[in-house]
């Protein structure tokens, strides 16, 4: 889908932008969904959100209408990563996040185990995007990150994965090399905006055009003074550059 925007028309909800709603708990997350209804249909809960609430945002969130996109980055033994994704398939949550470093046997366990009714679509997270070269090698991988990337992006695909998240700096090789891939791709940093903590970071129509399906943005929405204001600006960033 498209945007439509013309003259000084609202641009409409782009179904490509996932905001992430990273807070403590579930008052200023949901508020912060309801501001954003109408410009945005994805939302992330990570780690904290979803340690502090349980089930429950997943649920609040989808009796809004909203789809839910679960970032739990599983990494764990084979069984336990396949249990743990058949409970998210009960939660209705559509996108859920494994750590594609868990290697073949925990990725093909985790992919037979979403093959249910209502089981998420899986994102393998190759290497995170606050990781530069540096923080990639003190863990023992010389490698540079995006062939570090691709390697375990292969990999995970080898093993029945076929959806994706890299920064921006990886996403137009593993479009070349998994065409049909979907790309998830955070850091995602408005022209102009802080980089935070983050390494590898692009704007939204860079990404876009280089082959992104989704982005994520977090900070440069939910910490702005204005958030609805932020998420109108990121989707007019947006609109100029038409879905894959």
């Amino acid at each position: 889908m498209g945007l439509c925007h013309h003259g000084n028309m609202e641009p409409t909800l782009d179904p490509r932008l996932i905001v992430a709603l990273d807070f403590p708990e579930a008052g200023p997350a949901l508020d912060l969904a309801d501001r954003l209804t109408g410009r945005c249909g994805w939302f992330k809960v990570g780690l904290e959100l979803y340690l502090a609430e349980g089930n429950a945002i997943l649920h609040e969130l989808r009796q809004r209408g909203f789809s839910v996109f679960l970032d739990l980055k599983l990494h764990d033994i084979p069984n336990t990563v396949a249990r743990a994704v058949r409970s998210v398939a009960e939660t209705g949550a559509e996108l859920l996040t494994v750590h594609a470093s868990g290697g073949p046997a925990m990725l093909a366990a985790a992919v037979e185990a979403a093959a249910v009714t209502n089981g998420p679509k899986l994102l393998a997270v190759t290497v995170l995007t606050s990781m530069d070269r540096a923080q990639l090698a003190a863990t023992g991988v010389a490698d540079a990150p995006a062939d570090q990337v691709l390697r375990l992006a292969e990999m995970a695909a080898a093993s029945g994965i076929s959806g994706f998240v890299a920064s921006a700096e990886e996403v137009a090789t593993l479009r070349r090399k998994l065409p049909s891939a979907v790309l998830v791709i955070p850091g995602i940093r408005p022209a102009g905006a802080a980089i935070g903590d983050q390494k590898r970071t692009a704007t939204p129509a860079a990404a876009l055009a280089a082959g992104a399906d989704y982005l994520v943005v977090g900070r440069p929405i939910t910490q702005a003074a204005d958030p609805a204001a932020a998420a109108r600006a990121i989707l007019e960033e947006m609109q100029g550059v038409p879905a894959g």
